[in-house]
C-alpha cells in the first residue's frame, strides 16, 4: 500500500493575521473552523490548529519542495519573511533552499533538488 501525501499540521496563535500571511504567499483558505485552518497552493496543503502557547509554533515547521525556487524566494523577500539565517543557498545534501518564518513563528523550508552537472 503506497503512501500518497503528507500534510503538515502547524500551530497558529491568531486567526486573521495567519489567514492574511498565508494568503500573501498565494495560498487559498479551503477550511476555516473554530480553531482550525486549511490552506492550499498548487499541490501543497498546510493545516493549522489554534493554540495559546507561543513556544509551540516557534518549535515546529515543515519542508516544502518547489519547482521555481527563485520566484518564490523573491516573493518572500518582498514580504520580508525570509528567516535571518535562511537565505537561499545550495545545501550539501543537494537542495537549493531557503527558509521563512510565518507570522506565528513556524519555520517553513522551501527547496528544490539540484541535478548534478
Amino acid at each position: 500500500m503506497p503512501l500518497l501525501q503528507a500534510i503538515p499540521i502547524l500551530a497558529f496563535l491568531e486567526k486573521e493575521t495567519t489567514r492574511s500571511f498565508y494568503q500573501s504567499l498565494g495560498f487559498t483558505c479551503h477550511g476555516d473552523w473554530e480553531g482550525y485552518l486549511i490552506f492550499a497552493r498548487d499541490a501543497v496543503e498546510i493545516h493549522l490548529w489554534q493554540c495559546d502557547d507561543a513556544s509551540i509554533p516557534r518549535n515546529t515547521g515543515c519542508y516544502v519542495r518547489v519547482s521555481d525556487i527563485m520566484a518564490l524566494y523573491e516573493q518572500c523577500i518582498e514580504l520580508g519573511c525570509v528567516h535571518p539565517n535562511g537565505e537561499l543557498e545550495l545545501k550539501h545534501w543537494g537542495m537549493r533552499q531557503f527558509s521563512i518564518l510565518d507570522n506565528n513563528g513556524n519555520i517553513l523550508h522551501f527547496g528544490t533538488p539540484v541535478t548534478p552537472a
